[in-house]
């Protein structure tokens, strides 16, 4: 799942470190979800959606598997 935090978060001049402690997170976690190499759970998507006054869609973007 791709998502958009890098860029929102860039754009308000918040440091991954201030963002992981607003979320109650680490910093390698925020990292790790820019970097695309985990997905959060629904909670932690909704959390971060919230904060950032999006919908969880505007900020993650779903693509289906191919079968």
């Amino acid at each position: 799942m791709k998502n958009l935090i890098v860029q929102i978060r860039q754009e308000r001049g918040i440091r991954q470190d201030e963002l992981a402690k607003m979320l109650g997170v680490s910093r390698q976690t925020i990292s790790s979800l820019e970097n695309g190499r985990y997905d959060p759970s629904i909670l932690l998507a909704h959390k971060i959606a919230k904060l950032f006054g999006m919908s969880i869609e505007e900020v993650f973007l779903f693509e289906e598997e191919e079968k």
